[in-house]
C-alpha cells in the first residue's frame, strides 16, 4: 500500500497524519484473528462534510477507517481505495486506527476558531466496531465533547456503546446528544450473510432498550431496506414492531444505495447467494447509486404507516448547550479534512 498521499510533506491535499507515523499490528486473539491494525497519529480529526452532501450536519469525527462489521453493502468501502487498500476483504480486515483522536479532538474543540457546531460520529464507519473494544477511543472523545458541552450524535450497529452509557448520560445533561442504532431488518438468516461481523438485530434492539431505560433517547435508522430480500410487507411489519417494542423514539427507513466500491462487492455477494436477483438489481439501479424514487417513497410510506400503528413518536430535541467552565487551550485546530458522509 502507499501512504505517501496522506502524510506530511506531500504536494497534494492536507496530510491526514505525519510521515513515518504508521505502526502495523496484529493480535492473535479470536475476536481479532485475520485483522490487521494500522495505528496512525492523525493531524486532524474534525472533518468537514462536502457541500453537496444531503446530511443535516457539517462536521464529523471518524476515529477509524475500515470496518470489521463487514457489511457487504457498506458505502464507505470506496474510501479504502484512497489508502491503496482493497475495498472488499481489505476494508473488512485492514483497519486504520487514529490513536490520538481523543487528545486531538480536545485540542480542536478548544480552538478559538471552533464554533461549537454539531459533530456527527458513525457516519463513515462504525466508531463502535470490534476494534473499539481494544483501543477505547470513544470514552476520551465523549469526554472531550462533554467538557466543551459540544452537541453530537452517534450512529452505530455496535452494542459496545453501552460501555459508555455513564459518559453519555453526563454529556446529555450538558448538551444535545443524539443516539441512533442501525437495524434494517430482523431476519436472522439475512443478517448472518449480509452483516456477518455485527451484533444480531435482537442484540442491537436490546441496546436501544437499555439506552432508553437509562434516559437516553435513541432512534432507529432502519437501514438498509434491501430490495427483494428485506422489503416484503411482513418483513417490514416485523422490523417496525420490534423497533417499537425496543422503546425507540423514532424509526427512519433508508433504502439500500450502492455507490462505486460497494456496488461491485455487493454484486459479487449477490451472485453467490442470490444469483436470480442479479438482473433485477441491474434494472433497479440502472440509473445510478440509488433505487428509483417511486420505490423509496413506497418503502418510506409503508414504514411510516407501521410506525404510526405501533405508536412510535418523533424524537425530541435536546436542551441547548450549557458550558460551566469552558476550556480554551492555546493550540489552534488545523483545517478539517473532507470525508464522505453516510448518504
Amino acid at each position: 500500500m502507499r501512504w505517501d498521499n496522506l502524510t506530511e510533506g506531500t504536494t497534494g491535499p492536507a496530510a491526514l497524519f505525519g510521515a513515518d507515523a504508521v505502526v502495523t499490528r496484529t493480535f492473535d486473539t479470536p475476536e481479532f484473528r485475520g485483522i490487521t491494525f494500522h495505528e496512525v497519529r492523525a493531524r486532524s480529526i474534525v472533518n468537514r462534510v462536502p457541500g453537496a452532501s444531503r446530511m443535516p450536519f457539517e462536521w464529523t469525527v471518524n476515529p477509524y477507517r475500515g470496518c470489521s462489521h463487514a457489511c457487504v453493502y457498506c458505502f464507505a468501502r470506496k474510501t479504502h481505495s484512497y489508502l491503496d487498500l482493497d475495498t472488499g476483504l481489505g476494508f473488512d480486515s485492514q483497519i486504520v486506527v487514529k490513536t490520538n483522536a481523543p487528545e486531538l479532538l480536545r485540542r480542536e474543540l478548544g480552538s478559538p476558531r471552533w464554533s461549537g457546531a454539531h459533530i456527527a460520529m458513525g457516519t463513515n464507519v462504525d466508531c463502535y466496531q470490534r476494534a473499539e473494544g481494544r483501543y477505547r477511543l470513544m470514552p476520551g472523545i465523549i469526554e472531550a465533547l462533554r467538557d466543551h458541552a459540544n452537541p453530537f450524535s452517534i450512529l452505530t450497529k455496535g452494542t459496545l456503546i453501552l460501555r459508555d452509557l455513564p459518559l453519555l448520560r453526563e454529556a446529555a445533561a450538558l448538551t444535545e446528544v443524539g443516539i441512533s442504532v442501525s437495524v434494517g431488518f430482523t431476519d436472522t438468516s439475512l443478517w448472518r450473510t449480509v452483516e456477518p461481523g455485527t451484533p444480531s438485530p435482537a442484540a442491537r434492539l436490546g441496546a436501544v432498550r437499555t439506552l432508553t431505560d437509562a434516559g437516553i433517547e435513541c432512534g432507529v435508522l432502519m437501514a438498509p431496506v434491501i430490495p427483494f430480500l428485506g422489503d416484503r410487507p411482513e418483513q417490514l411489519r416485523a422490523t417496525v414492531r420490534a423497533v417499537a417494542e425496543s422503546g425507540a423514539t423514532s424509526v427512519t427507513p433508508l433504502v439500500l444505495h450502492l455507490r462505486p466500491g460497494a456496488r461491485e462487492w455487493f454484486t459479487a455477494w449477490l451472485r453467490e447467494h442470490h444469483p436470480h436477483l442479479v438482473e433485477r438489481y441491474e434494472r433497479m439501479y440502472a440509473g445510478g447509486s440509488y433505487a428509483p424514487t417511486w420505490y423509496q417513497r413506497r418503502i418510506t410510506r409503508q414504514v411510516h404507516e407501521l410506525a404510526a400503528e405501533f405508536g412510535i413518536g418523533p424524537s425530541r430535541r435536546g436542551e441547548a448547550r450549557r458550558i460551566v467552565t469552558p476550556e480554551r487551550p492555546a493550540e489552534e485546530a488545523p483545517a478539517g479534512v473532507t470525508q464522505l458522509t453516510l448518504l
